[in-house]
């Protein structure tokens, strides 16, 4: 049976999808722009040589793939998900040279012709979320994976949410992490 909590996140998902669909795609391009140029501008990006990345989902998520494109660019290791069964993923590295594999729900992610990164590599995190809220709390997709495979991680983690969707306060349980810097279209916020 479902707890209210469950209940709740799965109501804000719909809400949050409904208001990214009424987004135009020109909005859309332009909240990007701007979560990267912040991304990219942080001193932690600056610091971190290996940055564990998403492949953004087209319309549910931003389109990172420029932004791993200029990572790679900029010398970085990049490493994205890589789903395993029981809710559980492994980082895999980002080789521009290599397609990416399609998955389900829309989902790309690297071969297994990619090496795995270490978790001990890994500098810095991008978290992806169905939105986030102003603590720095995010509502996932769902799966847990990330919940699982961050917890005890030392590293940075970073979150993007565009403006549209950022919520106050988003329903948390015990297992939920926030991040350590959000950034939005128009501010940055570090906990």
């Amino acid at each position: 049976m479902a707890s209210i909590i469950d209940l709740e996140k799965r109501e804000l998902r719909g809400r949050v999808r409904e208001r990214l669909a009424a987004l135009s795609p020109e909005e859309l391009v332009r909240s990007d722009k701007a979560l990267f140029e912040r991304f990219l501008a942080l001193p932690q990006v600056a610091a971190a040589q290996t940055i564990f990345a998403f492949w953004g989902i087209p319309g549910k998520e931003p389109d990172t793939a420029r932004l791993v494109g200029e990572l790679v660019r900029r010398g970085k290791t990049v490493g994205l998900p890589r789903m395993l069964p029981e809710h559980r993923m492994e980082v895999r590295r980002y080789d521009p040279d290599k397609p990416l594999v399609k998955v389900s729900f829309g989902i790309s992610e690297p071969g297994e012709d990619c090496p795995p990164l270490r978790r001990e590599e890994i500098g810095l995190v991008l978290v992806p979320a169905v939105c986030y809220d102003r603590r720095g709390y995010r509502l996932g997709f769902g799966g847990g994976y990330y919940d699982r495979w961050l917890e005890g991680f030392p590293g940075v983690t970073v979150g993007l949410c565009r403006e549209a969707v950022l919520q106050e306060a988003v329903p948390i349980e015990a297992h939920d992490a926030k991040v350590d810097v959000l950034l939005t279209d128009g501010e940055s916020l570090s906990f």
